[in-house]
């Protein structure tokens, strides 16, 4: 990963945390760069971001409440529009979806879609809007 695209998935993961920008903004800037997927582990408390050639750069990130025992995808979802009606901003996001057992978050940016998981590998999946499942 160049040094261009490590100093945006820095900026991206800070501007996240402080809630300076939100979700379309970061997928349209890391596309742009090139970066193929995220993952967000709200255990370890770290994002990381790929290339398509198998590049990646680990970011810490903001500390999130260890994730509820059972998972709750409705709970997961509620969070979602939430968010997406900006009745919500990203802290808040991350501990309500903590709260509803979710223990990390794949996006794919190629693939047009959010991948949330719980402890025991349940998931709730959430499309880009617009995209087709």
């Amino acid at each position: 990963m160049d040094k261009k695209v490590k100093e945006l998935v820095l900026e991206m993961t800070r501007a996240s945390d402080e809630e300076r920008i939100g979700f379309p903004d970061v997928v349209r800037q890391l596309m742009e760069a090139g970066v193929e997927r995220y993952h967000a582990d709200l255990v370890t408390s770290t994002k990381t971001y790929y290339m398509p050639d198998g590049a990646f750069e680990i970011v810490s990130c903001h500390e999130t409440p260890a994730p509820a025992l059972q998972f709750s995808a409705d709970g997961v979802e509620a969070a979602v529009r939430a968010i997406q009606k900006q009745e919500i901003q990203y802290q808040e996001f991350c501990e309500r979806i903590a709260h509803a057992g979710c223990a990390g978050y794949f996006v794919a940016i190629s693939g047009k879609r959010a991948t949330y998981y719980g402890r025991s590998s349940e998931t709730y999946v959430e499309w880009f809007p617009g995209a087709k499942p």
